[in-house]
Parts: structure tokens; C-alpha cells; sequence
């Protein structure tokens, strides 16, 4: 098999693998083997592999980020399951002060907390959920409890 041929078929495998990945690295990589393709009609062994690691720094530095860019602006950002449940109401199920407490969200109970730690929030009460922080609802209640 020819230089050529082999750096061909090395970039046609490296840009089919990308397909796999999707972080153009490999795409950027391949792109750089066809060049070397194309040297390895001129340059020897040497001067083609010389070409591949050239031209695929340029691609990686150069190409990748503005294509990174765009797939990140086309795809929108969905929120996880707990970045939604940010902003909503949920029921107080037991007591909840600055060390604990369970909220109902939806369906779910959550161990929770006062998000400003100083607040009791009484079993009945409706809380918005303010920040999730592993397992554990942050919460605010809608008025203030006496206690």
C-alpha cells in the first residue's frame, strides 16, 4: 500500500470515528492525515508525518473552537431534572428550619432545608424551592412563620 493510500484510509477511519465522539477531535485529526495524503505525493515518510502533526494543531487550534462554538449555539440548553425544579412551589411535610426538614415536590419528597437557615417553615406551609444542593431542597417560604 502506497503512503498516500495508507494516510487516506487513516483519515477516512479517523473522520468515521468522529462520528462516535462528536468533539471534532478526531475529525480534526483525520483532516490532517488527508493533507498528509496529499504531501506524501511530494515529501517522504518523514516530511508527510511532519505535515500530519502541523496541519492537525492547526485544525485542532484553529478549526475545532469556532466549530465548538456553533454545535453550542444551535443546540439549546435543557434543563436537568433539578435545574427545573428551581423556581417551583413545594409543601412543607415536616418542619423545616436551617437543619432539615421534607418538602412534597411534584411527586417526590425531598429532605430539605430554610434557604436562609434562620426561617422555620411549618408542616402545611408553601415553600419555593430556591436552589437544590445535592438531595436537599433549598427552600423559601412565601411569608414568614412566627417561631
Amino acid at each position: 500500500m502506497t503512503a498516500p493510500l495508507v494516510w487516506l484510509v487513516v483519515g477516512l477511519v479517523l473522520v468515521a470515528a468522529e462520528l462516535a465522539s462528536g468533539e471534532f477531535v478526531l475529525l480534526m485529526l483525520g483532516g490532517g492525515a488527508v493533507v498528509a495524503a496529499g504531501a506524501s505525493l511530494v515529501l517522504g515518510t518523514v516530511g508527510s508525518a511532519l505535515v500530519f502533526a502541523v496541519a492537525s494543531v492547526l485544525l485542532l487550534l484553529g478549526l475545532r473552537p469556532a466549530l465548538r462554538r456553533r454545535l453550542d449555539r444551535s443546540v439549546p440548553h435543557t434543563p436537568t431534572r433539578t435545574e427545573a425544579l428551581v423556581g417551583g412551589t413545594a409543601t412543607v411535610l415536616t418542619r423545616v428550619d436551617g437543619h432539615g426538614g421534607r418538602v412534597r415536590i411534584g411527586d417526590d419528597d425531598w429532605s430539605a432545608r430554610s434557604f436562609d437557615g434562620a426561617q422555620v417553615i411549618e408542616p402545611g406551609e408553601q415553600v419555593t424551592v430556591v436552589r437544590i444542593a445535592g438531595a436537599t431542597a433549598l427552600v423559601l417560604a412565601h411569608h414568614h412563620s412566627a417561631g
